[in-house]
């Protein structure tokens, strides 16, 4: 029986890994903020006779302190991580900032992520197959990083907001596998491809409008969680790996550039000192 943590499991992907999960044995912490979509999950997990192997732990994972909270939580919860699946992000048309004073989805698409990446780096090790499984869109130009404004201060916009936390995604990776290199971790960058979802979010009537077309076009659920599956059970040897669907993306070139990684984990170290205690990257 494998324990398998996933961010963002109460709706869309992650909850249907989650099902998938239990429909295999495994055990499974989902992590949201939902109460009434956590009920759901649980309904569903009692449907499978899982309810014994499935645990909500609500969480704002938007803020720094949540995520510690979560850290140290599963830390004295469960000996050994076998999977730990990171897909919470929430849309925003208009920009807000965090109780923290963080531009909202820097702290939950990206913050999150390096948090509990690095803060549970130490169990996952101790599984004998740990995964980190990223679920974001690997690749492309690092001048999608808007570097002197990495939290869009000015000019805030929602796409270029969302193609950079991406982006710093695939840094987080490439830092992380650094930084734990003897670990036997492996981290998997994964674009399942456009999915209907919910595709959570807070949406101005324009953006309402695209995702909806989004949602007509996006595959089935069920078909976005068995790429997902194929991942997981066949994993790259790298250590590091990512994927746009089932192709390959190069994580050796300059889009995974290890100075621009190394750049945004000590930015990151800079931006949480006083915040807690940060996980060492």
């Amino acid at each position: 029986m494998k324990t398998a943590v996933i961010t963002g499991g109460t709706d869309g992907i992650g909850r249907k890994l989650a099902q998938t999960l239990l429909e295999r044995g495994d055990r499974v912490v989902v992590i949201g903020r939902s109460s009434a979509k956590a009920e759901a999950v649980h309904a569903a997990a009692a449907r499978l006779g899982a309810a014994d192997r499935l645990e909500f732990l609500p969480a704002d994972l938007s803020l720094v302190s949540e995520n510690h909270r979560v850290v140290d939580y599963l830390r004295s919860a469960y000996p050994a991580i076998d999977i730990l699946a990171l897909g919470a992000r929430y849309y925003r048309s208009s920009r807000a900032l965090t109780a923290d004073g963080f531009e909202a989805s820097f702290a939950l698409f990206y913050l999150s992520r390096y948090l509990l990446a690095h803060g549970l780096a130490e169990t996952l090790g101790r599984s004998t197959t740990p995964i980190v499984l990223d679920l974001s869109g690997p690749g492309g130009d690092l001048a999608r990083i808007n570097w002197d404004d990495l939290q869009f201060a000015r000019g805030y916009d929602p796409d270029a907001v969302m193609h950079q936390c991406g982006k710093l995604s695939d840094l987080l990776a490439v830092a992380f596998v650094r930084a734990h290199a003897h670990s036997g971790i492996r981290y998997l960058l994964l674009h399942p491809g456009l999915t209907a979802t919910g595709f959570t979010g807070s949406y101005s009537a324009e953006d309402a409008a695209t995702v909806a077309g989004m949602r007509r076009r996006g595959q089935p659920v069920d078909a976005a969680v068995a790429r997902i599956m194929r991942h997981l059970d066949h994993p790259a040897v790298p250590p590091l790996s990512a994927f746009m669907q089932d192709t390959s993306v190069d994580t050796t070139g300059a889009a995974f550039d290890i100075a621009a990684a190394e750049r945004l984990a000590a930015h990151t170290r800079e931006l949480l000192a006083g915040t807690g205690p940060v996980p060492h990257a």
